[in-house]
C-alpha cells in the first residue's frame, strides 16, 4: 500500500512537470534532477528532433543513454506520446541520459527504411558529439518503435553501439500469418522498405523482420506483449523468443493483461519498469 501511495504522489508530481514543460530543469523528487532541452534538432529535416534529458549532477560523468522511439505504424505518432513514460523511467534510472526522439514518417512517397534507421543513427551521432563520448545505447520503443529498435540493433548497427533493446509490443516477424491481419498491412508491404536496398530474391516482409537478422552477437533483448493485443498478436512473442533462444541471445519476455495500448497503464507500466531494471542489471 505504501508503495502505491508513493507511486501516486510521484505520478502527480510528473503530471505537474508536464503542465510546466517549458522549464529547463526537471525535478522528480528524492534529489533527482535533470536538465532538459526540448525539440532540439539532431538532423536537417524538421521531423528530426528530440527531447533530451541529462542528469543535472556531475554532468561530465560518462553514462548510458536511452533512445526512446514512439509507435504509430511507421507513418504517424509523436514523441509526446512517451513523455510521461520517459519521465517515469527517469525516476527509475536517474543516472541515465534520455533522448525521446521523433523520426521521419513513412508515406506513399517516402519509405520507412532506410530513413528511420538513419534517423536512429543520426540521433546516436548527435549524442556522441554533444556528450564528447559515445554512450552505451539502450533502444526502447513501442509498437513500430519496438520494431525499429530491433531492426536497428540487429542489422543496422555495425559498430555495435547498442548494448540492449527494450521491445514493447513491436512486430518481430512481418511474415507471420497472425500479423497479416493488421489493417495497414498493405501499406507495410508497399512503403516500409525502399526497393533500392532490398537484396534480390528477398521479400519485403522477410527483409523487414527483425527475427531474420538475429545472430548470437545481437544485443540482449527484453520484450513485452499484450495477451489480448489485436494489432500485434501474441504469436510474435513466441516467434521472437524461439529465435533468440535458438541463437543463445540473452533475453527476457513478459505478457501483460490488455491490448496494444495498455502496456503503459498501471499496473502494467510498473511491472515493466521493474523488469527493465532487473534486466539491465543482468546485462551489466
Amino acid at each position: 500500500m505504501r508503495k502505491k501511495v508513493i507511486f501516486i504522489v510521484a505520478s502527480l508530481h510528473i503530471l505537474f512537470l508536464l503542465l510546466n514543460c517549458k522549464e529547463k530543469k526537471v525535478s522528480l523528487g528524492g534529489g533527482i534532477h535533470f536538465d532538459k532541452e526540448e525539440d532540439i534538432h539532431y538532423g536537417n529535416d524538421p521531423e528530426q528532433i528530440m527531447d533530451l534529458y541529462l542528469p543535472h549532477e556531475n554532468p561530465s560523468k560518462k553514462r548510458a543513454a536511452f533512445i526512446i522511439i514512439h509507435g504509430g505504424g511507421w507513418r504517424s505518432g509523436d514523441k509526446s506520446q512517451l513523455t510521461f513514460f520517459t519521465l517515469s523511467m527517469m525516476q527509475k534510472f536517474p543516472d541515465h541520459i534520455f533522448a525521446n526522439i521523433n523520426y521521419r514518417p513513412a508515406s506513399t512517397t517516402q519509405y520507412a527504411i532506410p530513413n528511420q534507421m538513419e534517423d536512429i543513427k543520426n540521433a546516436a551521432g548527435f549524442l556522441k558529439k554533444k556528450l564528447h563520448y559515445a554512450p552505451q545505447l539502450i533502444l526502447l520503443g513501442n509498437s513500430a518503435g519496438g520494431h525499429l529498435s530491433m531492426m536497428y540493433a540487429y542489422h543496422f548497427d555495425p559498430l555495435k553501439n547498442v548494448k540492449s533493446v527494450i521491445n514493447i509490443v513491436g512486430p518481430a516477424d512481418l511474415s507471420d500469418e497472425g500479423f497479416k491481419t493488421y489493417e495497414e498491412y498493405s501499406f507495410v508491404e508497399k512503403h516500409l522498405i525502399d526497393p533500392k536496398i532490398l537484396p534480390a530474391g528477398i521479400a519485403v516482409n522477410i527483409f523487414s523482420s527483425p527475427v531474420q537478422w538475429i545472430t548470437p552477437n545481437i544485443p540482449p533483448t527484453l520484450s513485452y506483449y499484450g495477451k489480448t493485443d489485436r494489432v500485434i498478436p501474441l504469436s510474435q512473442k513466441r516467434i521472437l523468443d524461439s529465435v533468440l533462444n535458438k541463437n543463445n541471445v540473452m533475453n527476457e519476455s513478459y505478457e501483460f493483461n490488455g491490448g496494444h495500448l495498455d502496456w503503459d497503464k498501471e499496473p502494467n507500466s510498473i511491472f515493466l519498469m521493474e523488469k527493465i531494471e532487473k534486466f539491465l542489471k543482468r546485462v551489466n
